[in-house]
Formats: structure tokens, C-alpha cells, sequence
């Protein structure tokens, strides 16, 4: 869904999408850069996506445990690479516990487009870049009135920056999807008759 301050490059290699309030995940990305550049002044290696989100959610659950200090209201969906080439997705929560996942949603309808992926996300339908694209549409599309005007779309590649897609180009994804909605309406109405 549209939103400010959606997502956010942590480090070269991974970005973050989150869901609460947005002056607790300005404190907590600043936290999270300085530990990145930090650990790859001491160590000369960058984090590992699972070493950052380890970061968040113990920074997090630290705040749950102070005195005079309020936990911090956000969820994070924590993506990127580590150095086998594998994409790593982390959810991180405001307790400051953390889950890894091959697809998942935070936000006001997450459940909705949780059981959507759920139901339709395999090795296949994520093979090619387009077809994960497609599926990420189509869980949002889900929960999103107004068709792709309320969706924004990023894809992350290793080795490359965050690509942010057009409103062009999700609107044109949105119409080629309800069209093939409308064919397999049309062919399991056929087979009725």
C-alpha cells in the first residue's frame, strides 16, 4: 500500500519495509546503518541479513525490558542477500522477536495477503522476476481498492540497488492480471454450460 518512508536501504545489499510508527523506524534504521557500517569497519565484511535483523529484534527487546523507555511500535520485513546468493526475508516484531519467510505482509491486512501467498506461492510461480512480480500484485490487489494506484512495487537484486517500479508500470500489470482473471472466468463458465 502507498505510504511515506516505506522502504528503506539499510546497507548496500538490503533494504527493509515497515509497518508503525514512523519515528520509531527513523530511530531504529539509524541504529541499524551505524551497526552496518560499523561491522564492516571492524570485521571488513558486511552483515548478513540474519546479523542485522538479529540487531533490530535484540534492540527491540531491549526497549520492552527498560524502565522509563516504551517498546518500539513497529514491525519490519528485513530483505536482502547474504553472501551465497540466497534472498533472505526476515519479520521482525515490536517484542523484538524475529521469523525468516519465503513471502510474507505486515500491516493492516497482512493476514489477508499472508493465506493469499500462502495458498499460492510456490518455487514456480516465483521462478522468473516476472512471475514473482505477478504474485506480489496479485496478493496485494487482494486488500487494494482502486486497482495498482495504491501499490507500490520494488524489486531487489543481489548486487544491484533497489529498483522502485513506476505507477505505469504496476497499472499495466494490474490490467494484464484482471485480464487474465476475466479469461479463466470466462473458460469455467464454458465448462458449466
Amino acid at each position: 500500500a502507498k505510504s511515506s518512508l516505506l522502504l528503506f536501504p539499510v546497507f548496500l545489499f538490503s533494504s527493509w519495509s515497515k509497518h508503525g510508527l514512523t519515528a520509531d523506524a527513523r530511530i531504529v534504521i539509524n541504529r541499524a546503518r551505524v551497526e552496518c557500517q560499523s561491522h564492516k569497519l571492524t570485521v571488513e565484511d558486511p552483515v548478513t541479513v540474519e546479523y542485522i535483523t538479529r540487531f533490530i529484534a535484540t534492540l527491540k527487546q531491549r526497549y520492552t525490558q527498560s524502565n522509563g523507555r516504551r517498546p518500539f511500535g513497529i514491525s519490519a520485513l528485513i530483505v536482502g542477500f547474504d553472501d551465497d546468493g540466497i534472498p533472505r526475508l526476515y519479520q521482525t516484531d515490536p517484542s523484538g522477536t524475529y521469523h525468516a519467510w519465503k513471502a510474507n505482509a505486515i500491516g493492516r491486512s497482512a493476514k489477508t495477503v499472508r493465506e493469499f501467498l500462502e495458498k499460492n506461492y510456490t518455487e514456480g510461480t516465483i521462478a522468473t522476476d516476472s512471475e514473482a512480480i505477478k504474485l506480489a500484485i496479485r496478493a496485494l490487489l487482494e486488500v487494494v481498492q482502486s486497482g495498482g494506484k495504491n501499490i507500490e512495487l520494488a524489486i531487489i537484486r543481489r548486487n544491484q540497488p533497489l529498483k522502485m517500479f513506476s505507477a505505469k508500470e504496476i497499472e499495466s500489470q494490474v490490467v494484464n492480471i484482471e485480464k487474465e482473471k476475466e479469461e479463466a472466468e470466462k473458460k469455467k463458465s464454458k465448462k458449466v454450460v
